[in-house]
């Protein structure tokens, strides 16, 4: 996974954040899709986060 700029993370479109109003948790791809799936664990977001997530990436498991 690479590291988002400041630049590239102002680049991305709404559809690629968990939360688009706020642009919280970005999962323009798979390995950020899994990496916003660990940093919400155990936060009351991560049930959101969860449902973007298979909605995005039906291949990333997210049950671990």
């Amino acid at each position: 996974m690479t590291k988002l700029t400041y630049e590239e993370r102002k680049e991305l479109p709404k559809g690629d954040f968990v939360f688009p109003k706020t642009r919280r948790y970005p999962i323009e791809d798979a390995a950020h899709a899994r990496d916003a799936l660990a940093r919400s664990s155990g936060t009351p977001e991560h049930a959101t986060v969860v449902a973007a997530v298979k909605r995005k990436y039906p291949e990333v498991d997210v049950e671990k």
